[in-house]
């Protein structure tokens, strides 16, 4: 015993000789049943972590519940702010710097196929024309939004269920005239039942003054306006922001920038336009619904278009334009200014040859106005060439229509063109317009009894 002693002492396990004897007079069966308790102790656990599993694998909100507290525990554990700032190298180019600064043509078509174009593949023509195809499309499809943006601008496009998103113009496929473009789907996140509605040229998002001190003006088909400050949409996601909570049976029809001291004009498709200050509008964040801006008497109406003036131009005219081509421009100030959420008054008078009112734009003379049809074909015109009048006239003939055909959308440009591409060779200028009949007429169209 004193030599199994001395070897538990000097067998380096850090045992003294008191623990060397205690071990030593421990009887066998007293060490195999110490043994025995543990392997049992041991298997009861292992019993218990089986059925834990079985039913962890059996229960899908526990596992989730298993999920959640495990992320918890590393977000106390980790969640603190970057310690680390990721910049730019000072000697680093961008993809914008070599992408060459000009202005394009953007088009967006009703099934959702997107392009840009130089803007000098577009020329003029004088009113009443036949037009030229702005864009080759499947039978059912047809040219729906066209503007002019520069390739180094942002661009923030709101669908109809109230989302936005947002797309460099350098980003966007280059294509000709009369190509169809790229599904827009593949350039951004779009869900298959949405669809772009609204599209907003920013250009430089890290200019924090003019971020913060413009807005964000959206509004809907049944007269719902909202304004919300373009901080908040300031920080891009690749999935979109919720920009407005529409309501069912609603859907958003127009997004304007504006910098707080503007005028808002809305019309709908019975011909009523109404005008009040933006200030009118309280700004809410991202997810609000909105105040009424425009009444809407029945389901047949809907609002068709929104304008934003700034107070006290008087270098812009309100044009209007019906679906069967027919339009006008009107001096801002014969819409008197009301509180929102009014009835409004008149702003074109809707018979059944003028069809209902289809857009409307706020204009200056030195710019051009963009007709595109359902059928594909566009015309650009001279918006001085289009005659001022009243707000309860029906308008001049600005585009001449195939049966059945219908004006889609209007845009306006900011470019002017060379006088000798004015006309396009083989088209008619404004001197051949058609009389009920479908027969050429030499009348003048200021002077013609529908625009008494």
């Amino acid at each position: 015993p004193e030599r199994a002693k001395d070897n538990l002492v000097n067998a380096g396990w850090g045992l003294d000789e008191i623990q060397a004897k205690a071990i030593l007079e421990l009887r066998l069966q007293r060490l195999t049943g110490m043994e025995r308790e543990k392997i049992r102790d041991e298997y009861e656990e292992l019993m218990k972590l089986i059925a834990h599993l079985k039913e962890l694998l059996g229960d899908e909100k526990m596992r989730y519940d298993v999920i959640k507290g495990e992320l918890l525990e590393v977000k106390e554990k980790f969640g603190d702010a970057r310690k680390t700032e990721i910049t730019y190298l000072d000697d680093e180019v961008s993809i914008k710097d070599l992408i060459k600064e000009e202005d394009v043509v953007i088009t967006i078509s009703h099934l959702g196929y997107i392009k840009r174009t130089s803007a000098s593949e577009y020329r003029q023509q004088r009113r009443g024309g036949r037009g030229a195809i702005g864009g080759r499309t499947r039978e059912e499809d047809y040219i729906e939004h066209l503007f002019v943006a520069s390739t180094h601008h942002t661009m923030m496009f709101f669908t109809e269920k109230g989302r936005c998103y947002w797309l460099n113009i350098y980003q966007i496929p280059e294509g000709e005239k009369n190509s169809k473009g790229r599904a827009i789907q593949n350039m951004i996140q779009i869900p298959p039942d949405d669809k772009v509605r609204a599209i907003i040229d920013v250009k430089d998002f890290e200019d924090k003054d003019f971020v913060n001190n413009h807005n964000i003006v959206l509004c809907t088909k049944k007269g719902i306006i909202k304004k919300t400050a373009l901080e908040d949409f300031s920080r891009p996601r690749q999935t979109g922001v919720n920009a407005i909570t529409i309501n069912p049976g609603d859907e958003l029809i127009e997004a304007k920038l504006t910098d707080g001291n503007c005028e808002i004009i809305m019309a709908v498709k019975s011909g009523r336009a109404i005008r009040f200050p933006e200030s009118k509008v309280r700004p809410t964040g991202r997810g609000a619904i909105g105040v009424a801006g425009i009444e809407v008497e029945d389901d047949k109406d809907e609002v068709v278009g929104m304008i934003c003036v700034n107070v006290g131009d008087k270098s812009k005219t309100v044009l209007v334009v019906s679906e069967k081509g027919y339009g006008k421009r009107t001096e801002i100030e014969e819409y008197r200014i009301t509180n929102r959420g009014g009835k409004g008054v008149k702003t074109i008078s809707v018979t059944e040859k003028t069809g209902a009112l289809v857009g409307i734009l706020g204009v200056t003379a030195l710019q051009d106005l963009m007709i595109t049809c359902k059928s594909g074909i566009t015309i650009r015109t001279g918006v001085s060439s289009i005659s001022a009048q009243g707000r309860a006239t029906q308008g001049v003939k600005l585009i001449r229509l195939d049966d059945g055909d219908e004006i889609a959308a209007i845009t306006k440009l900011d470019i002017q063109v060379e006088s000798e591409n004015h006309d396009i060779p083989g088209e008619p200028g404004n001197e051949d317009l058609l009389n009920e009949e479908g027969k050429a007429t030499g009348e003048s169209p200021e002077t013609s009894e529908e625009n008494q």
